[in-house]
């Protein structure tokens, strides 16, 4: 009897992928390299090995622009099959303009378009032995830590941001959605979650925080219910681009409680009153203040993470000196500061008093100089204690670690001697022995 031969398939097609911009950017990334896996594409390694490249761009200031113009220019040259999609391709003909030869460009969060434009262009034999994903997807963060996009989009018109105009208003996921992908991450060995969207605080907003429902039971699409339900989790849940709306109070008891980390990524942006409202942003700074001690209160190990923007247009000598003051008053421990740079298409560019560059610059250093010595007090003052880190790095009994006070790429780090057998992943029981600027030195516990 003659048997039969399954003849081969044929090899699936290579796709190399290049991601810029933000975690949110990040997170379309990965889904969209989820659906090449899931339908069994390859994910090529290099620009030679790969059959067409995909480019997710930034295009938020200009010199994301021009690194995302980069990035697609170099792809082409050393590959020729592009596909751009991210924010940069939201921007009108930029694209077009400067690379004719690109295959295909989309905006952000199209997924769908660009799997088309896949197909389209490097069409894939099915073979089902192949079209295999683990349940979490594909990610491109270590796998002890994930992002969580639980919305995309954003309802707000802040003066100097064109997100809107590129991703927008908000559209939250459902919440069982956004549990069912959590515990995938969970069971797949991460331990912390870093929630983000455009605004973390605004969820449900759009669907009236109907209620959804996990595993049965009713969950509403709301904040402080999904980081209720993360918080049951048992892993490390991080907040980000949370707004200070008054509903922002209930998710502290939490962080006392341990359910979540003590860590809230706030863009306050400003202090004087006048601007924030010249940028359309919420609240005032004589009540972010308040809130922040009322914050305080309940928890005192709170972190609190924040940008600001110096050189808005119309900005006086005495409005920067307010934000000084804030930044003083606050004393917040991590903060990021830009200089106001004009964004094409956002609506601040046409407001009266532009600030020169060179008194931008200079605000900038002085804001940054003063900062850095709050920060450096607010680490000092750990020294001593003993904290939790969980591993990003090992070699040998060295470890670049982080705390519940450190996000990872934007904070600082836990530098730790003298541990043994110790992986990337675990959490590790830690002295602090000194600190700096903006990191911690420590020794591990036996």
């Amino acid at each position: 009897m003659q048997s039969k031969v399954r003849a081969r398939p044929e090899p699936a097609p290579k796709v190399g992928f290049v991601s810029l911009g933000c975690p949110k950017a990040l997170v379309d990334s990965e889904q969209i390299l989820t659906r090449l896996r899931a339908e069994g594409y390859r994910i090529a390694p290099s620009y030679e090995s790969a059959d067409l490249v995909v480019v997710n761009t930034c295009g938020f200031i200009d010199s994301a622009v021009e690194e995302s113009l980069d990035a697609i220019g170099e792809a082409v040259r050393e590959n020729g099959k592009v596909i751009v999609t991210g924010c940069l391709g939201a921007k009108g003909a930029v694209v077009r303009e400067t690379h004719p030869s690109v295959l295909a460009v989309t905006g952000p969060h199209a997924t769908e378009e660009v799997m088309a434009a896949i197909h389209q262009h490097l069409p894939k034999p099915h073979d089902p032995f192949s079209d295999l994903v683990p349940p979490q997807g594909i990610r491109l963060t270590p796998k002890h830590y994930a992002y969580l996009k639980i919305s995309e989009g954003c309802n707000h018109r802040c003066t100097f941001c064109i997100i809107p105009s590129m991703r927008g208003d908000l559209v939250s996921r459902p919440v069982g959605e956004v549990l069912q992908e959590a515990e995938h991450l969970v069971r797949a060995g991460v331990k912390e979650l870093l929630v983000i969207s455009q605004d973390t605080s605004a969820y449900g907003v759009d669907v009236k925080y109907r209620t959804g429902f996990h595993k049965g039971r009713p969950v509403k699409t709301r904040m402080t219910d999904l980081v209720t339900a993360l918080g049951e989790l048992g892993v490390w849940t991080r907040l980000h681009y949370v707004y200070p709306y008054p509903h922002v109070d209930e998710v502290i008891p939490l962080m006392a409680e341990g359910r979540v980390l003590p860590y809230l990524d706030i863009p306050f942006q400003h202090a004087s009153p006048r601007l924030l409202k010249l940028m359309k942003r919420p609240a005032s700074a004589e009540n972010n203040l308040a809130r922040i001690r009322a914050w305080r209160s309940v928890c005192p190990d709170i972190t609190l993470r924040s940008t600001f923007i110096v050189g808005f247009p119309g900005e006086t000598e005495a409005e920067f000196e307010s934000l000084l003051e804030f930044l003083e008053e606050a004393e917040l421990d991590r903060v990021g500061c830009f200089a106001y740079s004009p964004v094409e298409g956002a609506t601040a560019n046409a407001l009266p008093d532009p600030v020169p560059e060179p008194v931008k610059q200079e605000r900038r250093e002085r804001f940054m100089t003063l900062q850095a010595g709050i920060s450096a007090r607010r680490l000092a003052a750990r020294v001593g204690r003993e904290i939790t880190v969980l591993v990003d790095q090992v070699d040998g009994d060295t470890l670049l670690a982080r705390s519940a006070a450190d996000a990872p790429e934007i904070d600082g780090v836990v530098h730790v001697s003298g541990a043994q057998g110790v992986k990337v992943g675990d959490f590790v029981k830690v002295r602090v022995e000194r600190s700096d600027t903006h990191d911690l030195h420590a020794i591990a516990l036996p």
